[in-house]
């Protein structure tokens, strides 16, 4: 056992898990047929003169399966959030009703369905090869090292291992996130 090499392996083993974390956070972005908060997280207001997440700076709630109601916690801000949500990608409608702003989110097509899906596996796509970048950094740092042939050959195997264990882990949760995309 060699202590620089074990201290790769578990710097690797952090950072892919790291990778997958990121690539779930990406996937919670992509709109399924039921209302999620996470649907909001990239919407920014200006407020006082600073970009701040909408979730900073009101409520986010769902009211229904397929409803989500944004309740600001500064009434001031109804206006330039309801503008916000009809500039961004989301396709959403919002209903101001002077207190807060109701987003119905419509049945989704098939066509639609399709491109999410196709977004999903793009998503999933750049979290296997941050994982495939992350075992070739592995290799390298253990080929600096200086083991002994075999010891080498054993710890590249480990970061193999780790690499199929966490490429796994992203073709599962991609496999999911498509069926709840295609779920009707």
């Amino acid at each position: 056992m060699n202590e620089q090499a074990d201290l790769v392996l578990f710097e690797i083993e952090e950072k892919m898990e790291k990778s997958v974390h990121a690539m779930l956070h990406d996937f919670s972005s992509i709109r399924t047929g039921r209302a999620n908060p996470a649907l909001l997280d990239s919407l920014v207001v200006e407020y006082y003169g600073v970009d701040s997440p909408v979730k900073q700076i009101a409520s986010i709630s769902v009211p229904e399966g397929n409803q989500l109601y944004v309740k600001p916690f500064d009434r001031s801000l109804l206006k330039k959030i309801e503008t916000a949500i009809q500039a961004s990608s989301l396709g959403l409608q919002p209903q101001n009703d002077g207190i807060g702003i109701r987003l119905v989110l419509p049945q989704l097509t098939t066509e639609r369905r399709k491109e999410l899906s196709k977004q999903a596996e793009k998503l999933s796509e750049h979290g296997k090869v941050a994982i495939r970048n992350l075992r070739r950094d592995a290799n390298e740092q253990i080929k600096k090292i200086g083991l002994t042939e075999d010891s080498e050959h054993g710890y590249i195997e480990d970061v193999q291992t780790l690499t199929d264990t966490y490429i796994q882990k992203i073709e599962q949760a991609t496999k999911t996130k498509i069926e709840e995309i295609m779920a009707i």
